[in-house]
């Protein structure tokens, strides 16, 4: 067995036994490497100089957890969420509720798409917009596991598909420079049109899986329990009721201005900061609340902030072991000459490869690498080629524990508590996503 294949596997299995996200990844790599014939030294070290890749991101969500920690302490989100039940009366059954989750569910979905182009901030709106609004879920008896993929279905097909934003990195500057990189000597040549034509259909197998969730798999409610993500002199009902309309004001600059910043300056820690700092300088809490607030919203954060570093350690150890040539290699052995089971192969190999680095962005110039030859031997066409590499590398981001795409929604559902990473947004977002994604892969490649 590949070592890579046996760690994602010990991953996998020791993360669906409710194990620690983080100690299934350090004991993966540690069975990776060692299978791969590595020396314990030079996996700590690749494991070690890997750590830093995910420091920076994990820090970030840190700083907004603690952001979003004041805003429910100031009562403002109290005050949305009761206002919210009352006028739409969430807490009766009937078409109006229904309507209130629907429209819920589409403004989530366009803050997530809108995070990819038109205000390009990533998966850092997350910790800010949804913790706010899980006491209107509760109400509404809204399964998160449908909110986690919504959110990532906002935030991975916009990229894939659309060459504006995040989509213009990904698809023009990494998938189609690859590509043509790649397959220079073999006479392939992509055009920029050809790259979003070509993941049209998979990204459809997307949408498809996004529909079963909303209608099918997550309609019934499910339960959840009030529970305020601050503590301190005041609950937030309390801080609610003596918020002044200043206050507010300065909440909302707040709010537009952690995403100015962020924007400006290129750092989702230096907007965060600017954050809460000004709601510090508001009084909507006590000045000496500031230090435990601040803590309590890092510690909210603490657990995907870690899953971030590990992930970034595991995939260095797995990159340095020389296991994915020796995959992909390995797997053309049992392919013979039949192109569709070619076509599947790729798209399985891919789908481990991805899953354990957990990043579309960084997969890219080594899937190409290896991919482009081999699908050009088999005969497929350069669009097809397009699907299969494009298809092969967005399979980590769509249900990877150690994605972004993953982590993201956790950590804002789970900002009090009550949302599993690996059953309520790793599970689902792989069933509805790259089961769909491999499919319509598939297709596409034997289509173009």
């Amino acid at each position: 067995m590949n070592a890579i294949v046996l760690a994602i596997l010990v991953m996998v299995s020791l993360s669906l036994a409710r194990v620690s996200v983080v100690f299934a990844l350090i004991v993966a790599t540690l069975v990776g490497g060692l299978y791969a014939g590595m020396p314990v030294n030079a996996i700590l070290d690749s494991f070690n100089d890997g750590l830093g890749n995910g420091a920076t991101v994990a820090l970030a969500y840190a700083v907004l957890g603690a952001f979003a920690v004041a805003l429910s302490r100031s009562g403002i989100t109290e005050v949305m969420a009761n206002r919210a039940i009352a006028r739409f009366q969430v807490d009766n059954s009937g078409s109006s509720r229904r309507m209130v989750t629907y429209t819920l569910l589409a403004a989530l979905l366009a803050a997530a798409v809108s995070s990819q182009n038109l205000i390009p901030v990533h998966i850092a709106f997350i910790p800010v917009l949804v913790p706010p609004l899980l006491k209107l879920m509760n109400h509404l008896e809204l399964d998160r596991r449908l909110v986690a993929c919504v959110i990532t279905f906002g935030i991975t097909a916009p990229y894939m598909l659309l060459p504006v934003g995040f989509g213009a990195i990904f698809l023009n500057d990494i998938l189609l420079t690859n590509l043509n990189e790649s397959g220079a000597e073999f006479g392939l040549e992509v055009t920029r049109g050809m790259v979003p034509m070509a993941m049209v259909i998979p990204i459809g197998g997307m949408a498809l899986g996004l529909a079963v969730a909303v209608l099918f798999s997550y309609r019934k409610g499910r339960n959840y329990q009030d529970r305020d993500l601050a503590k301190g002199d005041e609950t937030p009902a309390e801080a609610a009721q003596h918020l002044k309309g200043w206050q507010k004001a300065v909440l909302a600059i707040a709010l537009v201005g952690t995403v100015a910043v962020q924007l400006y300056t290129g750092s989702m820690v230096l907007g965060g900061i600017f954050g809460f700092a000004l709601l510090s300088l508001s009084g909507v809490f006590r000045w000496h609340e500031q230090d435990g607030i601040f803590t309590e919203g890092m510690r909210m954060m603490a657990l995907v902030g870690f899953i971030m570093i590990t992930a970034a350690g595991f995939a260095s150890v797995m990159q340095a072991s020389g296991e994915v040539e020796a995959l992909v290699s390995s797997s053309t052995e049992i392919i013979g000459d039949n192109k569709g089971l070619a076509a599947l192969i790729m798209l399985l190999v891919g789908l481990f490869i991805t899953m354990g680095i957990g990043s579309s962005f960084s997969t890219i110039p080594i899937i190409a690498s290896l991919y482009v030859p081999l699908a050009l031997n088999f005969g497929f066409s350069p669009l097809a080629t397009v699907a299969l590499v494009g298809t092969a590398a967005a399979l980590g981001d769509a249900g990877s524990p150690a994605s972004d795409s993953t982590l993201g929604p956790t950590a804002g559902l789970n900002a009090d508590g009550q949302h599993d990473h690996i059953w309520d947004s790793v599970v689902p977002t792989f069933l509805h996503y790259n089961i769909p994604l491999i499919a319509f892969g598939w297709v596409a490649a034997m289509m173009l």
